[in-house]
């Protein structure tokens, strides 16, 4: 999960990535003003983790 991780924290405007192996989940703090969801499922999509959003 390291490498979501990095995958996360390089999209500008990410605060903060904490990700789960054992949840398989990420809480993701960023500034919407900089980016938005679509680019940060892109991220973990790239690093061969396709993801969705929770609610």
């Amino acid at each position: 999960m390291i490498r979501v991780s990095r995958s996360l924290t390089k999209v500008q405007g990410v605060v903060k990535a904490d990700v789960s192996l054992e949840k398989a989940e990420a809480a993701v703090t960023f500034d919407d003003a900089k980016t938005n969801v679509e680019a940060l499922l892109k991220a973990t999509k790239d690093a061969g983790y396709p993801s969705t959003l929770k609610r």
